[in-house]
């Protein structure tokens, strides 16, 4: 069906859902990742926690929970969890005790190197071509921001 079909809006058909394919599409997409984090001792919200230290070094919990879209309940578990297993470190900061600070431990960083094939064998997973992965990446971010300007505006 498409958005001319007069069906299209009105269907309740489980497979027409746009929220069902985005929820199949995530857990399917989770589940690849699955086999590759499970090498490196990760689950898939830790290692996107690792991707953001990665990226940015030493980050407020703040910061690091607004990247991630998600919300400090959700975090701190998952930061408590990653520095029981050494990878990470949490602080005060120093200007600011009510503000805790997240960077990677020796042990993190070196993950790093082991985790440098996960996209790529991903690809190969999925036969999805650079190009492919591109242009959905940009469809998503595009949907994201149109669902969070509507989100805002109730």
């Amino acid at each position: 069906m498409t958005n001319e079909d007069p069906a299209f809006e009105g269907s309740l058909l489980l497979d027409d859902q746009l929220c069902f394919a985005l929820y199949a599409a995530q857990r399917a997409v989770t589940a690849a990742y699955r086999p590759l984090l499970d090498d490196l001792g990760l689950t898939y919200p830790q290692y996107l926690v690792l991707l953001v230290l990665w990226e940015r070094g030493e980050t407020s919990v703040k910061e690091l929970a607004r990247a991630l879209r998600l919300d400090y309940g959700t975090v701190s578990p998952l930061l408590k969890r990653l520095e029981g297993a050494g990878l990470v470190r949490r602080e005060r900061a120093a200007g600011d005790e009510r503000s805790v600070l997240v960077a990677c431990t020796g042990r993190g960083e070196e993950l790093r190197e082991r985790a440098a094939c996960i996209p790529g064998a991903l690809l190969t997973t999925t036969g999805l071509g650079a190009q492919e992965v591109a242009g959905l990446r940009e469809a998503l971010w595009k949907l994201t921001e149109r669902a969070d300007m509507a989100a805002d505006r109730h």
